[in-house]
């Protein structure tokens, strides 16, 4: 039975440290080998690793030929280079609850979805008449399964979705079942798409946060 539901979803992007260069430095120069520090971290590479932005091309007790950001630059012991690598950043969705459910907008194959967060559903899960409307060919391409429900086992199709957006992430050949029938009557996302989230809940708040 379908629940008039107001729900408030807020789309925030915020940084996972703070913005700026990365700094490359050379502390030790070996045959072969350097010992180089990223922001703060550092690491003995070999010729050909990597770390961060910085990759190690060759090294002497010299000089090190160090590739920053597809350019090359040489490094003696103590020398450093800006590099433009901007850290990585963190989606947050927050979802406000009205009743018993929280509820985001999203896009499967390029087209407008609402979507139920059920954590207890393995994967995203829909109707036929869902899949009908989005222009799934469940029938032809999918394979025979069986999903389990509140009410019991309904027998559906495994599929793969194109594509599947909430917020500004993007997730490509997605697991979902199309359960017979009308029911349920709003697509279910499951855990194959939540688990790329770390989830908080803070009374009638949902936090979601894109793992990295």
């Amino acid at each position: 039975m379908n629940r008039a539901i107001v729900l408030l979803t807020l789309f925030l992007v915020f940084p996972g440290t703070p913005a700026g260069a990365a700094q490359v430095r050379v502390l030790a120069l070996f045959p072969g080998k350097a010992l180089l520090e990223v922001d703060g971290q550092r690491k003995v590479l070999r010729e050909g690793q990597s770390l961060g932005p910085a990759r190690l091309i060759a090294a002497d007790p010299q000089r090190a030929r160090v590739a920053v950001d597809g350019r090359v630059e040489i490094l003696r012991v103590g020398s450093a280079v800006a590099s433009r690598f901007a850290p990585p950043q963190q989606e947050e969705i927050r979802i406000l609850r009205e009743g018993d459910a929280f509820h985001l907008d999203g896009l499967i194959n390029g087209q407008p979805v609402r979507l139920l967060v059920d954590t207890g559903a393995t994967t995203v899960a829909m109707s036929e008449r869902e899949a009908r409307r989005l222009g799934i060919p469940y029938v032809a391409e999918g394979q025979g399964a069986l999903s389990r429900t509140a009410s019991g086992v309904a027998r559906g199709y495994a599929v793969r979705l194109r594509s599947l957006k909430i917020g500004n992430r993007t997730f490509s050949n997605v697991r979902a079942i199309v359960v017979q029938g009308d029911y349920p009557e709003e697509v279910l996302l499951g855990m194959n798409v939540l688990a790329a989230y770390e989830m908080e809940h803070r009374g009638n708040l949902m936090i979601l946060r894109s793992r990295r």
